[in-house]
């Protein structure tokens, strides 16, 4: 993967608020990569899998980042880590685990999982757009991910 390039990232979220504040901050933060948006974590996986709605040729594109909550339906975001970092296809995909917990047990969880890193959602839209903007710097301009 080459530094400055657009790469897909893929928010798992239930909450359409959140996914929509998502968006903005992500388009206001100027980071030009493809967003892909899931609903839950069974909707996470059989798009990291290529199953089900996914299952046809160029579906689903592996994502250079996962942005993920940890509280939704069906599979948590905790139960989606797991399976993520236990499959030797995608353990190398980051995830940063992006929720309104800041719960001390669910950072533990989150890191004793392999999440790479944990960020509690801002209060603020402001502080959300700043967060992006520093997670695009950090993911997609300073470190070297695998391509």
């Amino acid at each position: 993967m080459i530094k400055g390039q657009p790469i897909r990232i893929l928010i798992a979220d239930d909450d359409e608020e959140d996914r929509a504040f998502a968006r903005e901050a992500l388009t206001l933060a100027r980071l030009s990569n493809d967003l892909h948006f899931v609903h839950d974590g069974d909707e996470l996986m059989n798009y990291l899998h290529a199953r089900g709605p996914y299952a046809a040729p160029g579906a689903a594109h592996r994502p250079g980042l996962i942005l993920l909550d940890i509280k939704m339906p069906r599979k948590d975001g905790f139960a989606c880590l797991k399976e993520i970092k236990a499959d030797e296809s995608l353990r190398q995909i980051p995830v940063v685990i992006l929720t309104t917990s800041s719960a001390e047990e669910d950072i533990f969880t989150g890191y004793d999982l392999g999440v790479n890193s944990f960020v509690t959602k801002p209060v603020t839209f402001d502080a959300l757009v700043q967060a992006m903007r520093a997670l695009g710097r950090y993911w997609f301009e300073i470190v070297d991910l695998p391509a």
